[in-house]
């Protein structure tokens, strides 16, 4: 970031429009990322954002409470620069998605995957005409290649800025169709973080929580809430 430093150097940070988008200023100082890119985001509510998280800092500046920066940094610094890389990661997840694979038993536990998971993979089949294969256990099942092609093309349309959001929904979730789904607003992402963890919430019911486990889970969660809110963001004018 541009005057990067442990202590605060500015007294106002301010959103300008800029060629490509909105950029942020520190006392009229453009913001730059830790590639020294210009930090230009392409909505006033994405850099407002931005340059509301720098106006909050205090004496010393705390990066892990800038989210929405650090988010933006990494679509230029990271996602820009491997595009395809970050394309193929993320629609990769269709080969393996946690919603294909079930337990055998308990028959409760069956039927709890299938009353949470089965609804939206009829989605994926009715909004990309992709339908993925369900099997039990954890032996790698073949998806079908049109399915993994329709659902690519979707991941493919994505910007740098929706790539960075959708990574973190998908990777965050083990789940490609229910990271699409929040982010085409068919689900929040607290509803998608439950539907991720119907395995794990079953375990706990049956065994007790583990404490490192629940902050470890909690910090997760914390962390899809905001790829669905960077999305948002890279969305609202």
């Amino acid at each position: 970031m541009s005057g990067w430093t442990a202590k605060r150097f500015w007294k106002e940070a301010t959103v300008e429009e800029a060629e490509g988008g909105f950029t942020v200023k520190l006392d009229g100082r453009g913001v730059k990322t830790p590639a020294k890119a210009a930090l230009t985001v392409p909505t006033r509510a994405m850099a407002e954002s931005i340059a509301a998280e720098w106006q909050a800092q205090g004496e010393k500046v705390d990066p892990t409470t800038m989210p929405v920066t650090r988010s933006a940094n990494a679509a230029l610094d990271k996602v820009a620069a491997q595009k395809d890389e970050v394309t193929e990661l993320i629609a990769a997840y269709g080969e393996t998605d946690l919603l294909c694979y079930r337990a055998e038993q308990p028959e409760a536990l069956v039927a709890r995957q299938c009353a949470a998971w089965d609804r939206w993979l009829d989605w994926a089949e009715e909004r990309y005409a992709a339908r993925l294969k369900v099997t039990p256990g954890i032996v790698p099942v073949l998806q079908p290649a049109p399915a993994l092609v329709a659902l690519g093309k979707r991941v493919e349309a994505c910007d740098i800025w929706e790539l960075a959001a959708l990574h973190d929904l998908v990777g965050l979730t083990g789940s490609l169709v229910l990271g699409l789904a929040v982010a085409e607003g068919a689900l929040a992402a607290d509803a998608a973080w439950d539907l991720s963890r119907v395995d794990e919430d079953w375990q706990i019911a049956q065994w007790g929580e583990d404490e490192e486990a629940a902050e470890l889970a909690a910090l997760k969660k914390q962390a899809l809430l905001h790829a669905e809110r960077f999305w948002i963001l890279r969305h609202t004018a």
